[in-house]
């Protein structure tokens, strides 16, 4: 059912939706930032999550087609967060519209797919690892990098997880291709910058690795940095700075960097798997 109530220039939407597959359901609310038709999402700066996550600004997806039609910047948005397997989201949505101007980036600056084109040389950023130990890319220079951004508190399943949980996977497919894994490195780039010690990075990447063999960070590393160095690289890599929260926009972002120092490739979403990295990196050794 879609109900439309027009009222002192508010526009309210709502809609429901039932399923009988498993699922966990969280009450959500945000502000609209940018809107995604190609991608079917928005970015919303959303509040706490009570019981799941903090706020945060990223993209989400509709249960229900109508929503996008509906939507525009500034709104504010109240629905159920669903969370189902490793799918995630927005259900029972209940939109009103802002009466006054509201703030946001330029729809250019929030073009979810815009990243580094190949070829392009890679500055030196400098960040922090796990260990508290200060790194610079250009010191990965003769090996391919592989390098995604997460937050270690992100529990959306198509988000980080996934995505560590896939470096994993590549991780002991290269252990298992020893000369590979010794032309390689993977490096995970936190943007929670005031959360994501080193020790609170060392005890993610070892439990994401199932493994505390010290030797892990050899090969794989999970790092931050102060607050312009994580903007910095993330800008590089096509992530967003909302000024208005002070966030980087939690959307995707995986670099593959050749032995130069040169984009090789960046998928901007979390289609990507094992087998296509691993083709990359035999690529670009190969050349």
């Amino acid at each position: 059912m879609l109900l439309l109530v027009a009222s002192l220039g508010l526009g309210i939407l709502a809609c429901r939706s039932d399923s009988s597959e498993p699922q966990q359901h969280y009450p959500f609310k945000g502000t609209v930032v940018a809107l995604h038709p190609k991608q079917q999402q928005a970015t919303i700066s959303h509040d706490a999550i009570p019981g799941y996550m903090g706020a945060m600004t990223m993209p989400f997806s509709f249960k229900r087609p109508w929503v996008y039609e509906a939507l525009a910047v500034g709104d504010t948005v109240q629905a159920t967060l669903v969370i189902a397997g490793d799918r995630d989201w927005l259900d029972d949505v209940t939109i009103t519209r802002s009466t006054g101007d509201s703030t946001s980036l330029p729809p250019t600056a929030m073009d979810l797919t815009r990243s580094p084109q190949p070829g392009g040389e890679v500055p030196n950023f400098s960040l922090v690892n796990q260990d508290g130990k200060a790194i610079q890319l250009h010191q990965y220079h003769g090996k391919v990098l592989l390098l995604t951004f997460i937050y270690t508190r992100c529990p959306l399943p198509d988000f980080c997880p996934k995505m560590v949980g896939q470096f994993a996977d590549a991780y002991r497919a290269l252990r298992q291709i020893p000369s590979l894994l010794a032309k390689t490195h993977l490096l995970c780039v936190s943007f929670d910058h005031t959360f994501d010690t080193p020790g609170i990075l060392h005890s993610y990447g070892a439990a994401f690795a199932g493994s505390d063999d010290p030797t892990l960070f050899t090969h794989w590393e999970f790092s931050s940095g102060t607050a312009t160095e994580v903007q910095q690289i993330s800008q590089f890599f096509g992530l967003v700075y909302v000024p208005e929260t002070g966030e980087i926009a939690h959307s995707l972002r995986t670099a593959v960097i050749s032995p130069k120092g040169t984009v090789i490739k960046v998928y901007t979403d979390n289609s990507w798997t094992v087998a296509d990295i691993l083709h990359e990196v035999e690529s670009a050794l190969a050349g």
